[in-house]
């Protein structure tokens, strides 16, 4: 009785917590997770998500900072912005530019909690550095690697009846797999167990437990029996045309799921339809080992002072636009669900269409927890909507990403241009700039009736033109103008 008194004293503001009274938390994140959660409103089979959103506050207008792993996962986890970390793609630890960041892990470490690291949480495989190791009270585990790399194992060994069902290969795995195998054979079941072990660890002591689910991220290798949840004919059929009148600039090569040339692919009718069940089939393997996780928390006896947050790193594509996977700024790539579950909760099982951004995350944890803010954050907490859910903390959400989408991997290892977009409560504007000058080479404008789908380029509508003008300067207020050498 006497914590769940406490965590709504927290909520509702009131002092810092002993350490013995201190709220924990336990921090879950999804990769390439597009809000397709029932709560959502999503066909996807997501029972535990759902179940989870039944004692949390769901956020409907959540957004990215930039939808790629490194950036917005060094963005969340700083709470700064990729321009004020100066990190835009995956190839740069955040820690290079940024030596003595504060990260969101570390800053609970420092205040006496054991903070662990289950999964990716930290983006991998494309830096020297591994992780963040400072960030953490003990090794971090399965935290770094290729996704390709995901084989399935099965008592250490492949599968002999290991099966290629597509043309395209991820890394050294087929695109899509059907295997009839235990959950473990992959990351995420691992990840799962894992976490399972480490709460029975560090649950007698306050802990920050971030658990990092590798899926739906391709390749869409979940176990058969994830498949068979799922009747390929009857989801919700892919609608791929570009929106009219947008410039090339918004869209990318999708490489990432179709190659580069001269190895790029193009996918038939049925293999964008099998694409599309395997990521599907990705999200429910991923919900029942989120699943796993809460079951053993609920069994811990510490649920009851525990905040479990719930959200991905970003969205993503599955052939919508013409495009697969992320590096946009449309709405698909920019929204990302997000589920917040304090203890004795009055607001618990309703949601809120207040505005959202990831970097808004580290202040609000930290006041949950009664926990002082570390200088330079630049979102704001969100515990005033989870108090009123009629409140809001601001007016808009604000995302951006680079041309190429890659630079990095591109010889001149700069952008040629960056999208900076803002979406506020009737649109989504974008300007695309150059790099060098700071000029806008392009615009774009779609109504928030028409998102995700965002059909129609509507920039210099007559009818939406007060709505344009307020996030044109909202986005000047945010990302101004400036050329760079």
């Amino acid at each position: 009785m006497r914590s769940t008194l406490f965590a709504l004293l927290v909520v509702l503001g009131f002092g810092q917590a002993s350490a013995a009274e201190r709220l924990n938390v336990l921090f879950i994140m999804a990769d390439d997770f597009r809000p397709e959660v029932a709560s959502y409103g999503s066909p996807a089979w997501t029972p535990n998500l759902d179940r989870l959103a039944k004692r949390s506050v769901q956020f409907d207008r959540a957004y990215c900072q930039q939808a790629v792993c490194n950036p917005s996962r060094s963005s969340l986890l700083t709470g700064r912005r990729p321009d004020s970390l100066r990190i835009w793609s995956n190839g740069t630890h955040f820690r290079d530019p940024n030596p003595d960041a504060i990260t969101l892990p570390g800053w609970f470490k420092e205040h006496g909690y054991q903070a662990r690291c289950v999964g990716k949480i930290f983006h991998n495989w494309h830096t020297k550095i591994k992780g963040d190791p400072t960030s953490w009270s003990a090794p971090e585990f399965l935290h770094y690697a290729n996704h390709g790399d995901d084989r399935p194992q099965v008592e250490g060994k492949l599968p002999e009846n290991l099966a290629t069902l597509n043309t395209k290969k991820y890394g050294a795995s087929p695109l899509c797999e059907c295997l009839d195998v235990p959950d473990e054979s992959y990351f995420d079941g691992r990840v799962a167990a894992e976490a399972v072990r480490v709460l029975k660890d560090v649950k007698d002591k306050p802990f920050f437990l971030a658990v990092g689910f590798w899926k739906p991220h391709a390749h869409f290798n979940a176990p058969k029996k994830y498949w068979d949840l799922y009747d390929r004919a009857k989801l919700p059929k892919l609608n791929s045309t570009r929106p009219a009148g947008t410039a090339d600039i918004a869209f990318h090569d999708s490489r990432e799921i179709q190659g580069i040339a001269p190895n790029r692919v193009s996918f038939s009718p049925e293999q964008a339809a099998e694409i599309r069940h395997g990521y599907f089939a990705n999200i429910s393997y991923m919900d029942a080992q989120l699943g796993k996780v809460l079951k053993a928390l609920d069994d811990s006896g510490v649920a009851d002072r525990t905040i479990v947050l719930f959200i991905s790193d970003h969205g993503y594509h599955i052939g919508e636009h013409d495009q697969w996977g992320k590096t946009s700024n449309f709405e698909l790539d920019a929204r990302v669900p997000m589920l917040v579950a304090v203890p004795g909760m009055a607001t618990a099982g309703r949601r809120t269409e207040s505005f959202a951004e990831l970097i808004d995350l580290f202040p609000t944890l930290t006041e949950l927890c009664g926990l002082p803010q570390p200088p330079g954050l630049q979102g704001i907490s969100q515990t005033a909507v989870l108090r009123d859910l009629g409140r809001s903390v601001k007016n808009a959400a604000f995302t951006q990403h680079p041309r190429p989408a890659y630079y990095d991997r591109e010889p001149s290892g700069q952008p040629q241009a960056m999208g900076v977009s803002v979406r506020t409560s009737e649109v989504r504007y974008t300007e695309w700039r150059d790099w060098k000058t700071g000029s806008v080479v392009a615009r774009e404008l779609y109504a928030a009736s028409d998102e995700p789908a965002e059909l129609q380029n509507v920039v210099d509508s007559s009818r939406l033109a007060e709505a344009q003008r307020e996030a044109e300067q909202l986005l000047r207020n945010q990302f101004p103008p400036q050329a760079h050498e």
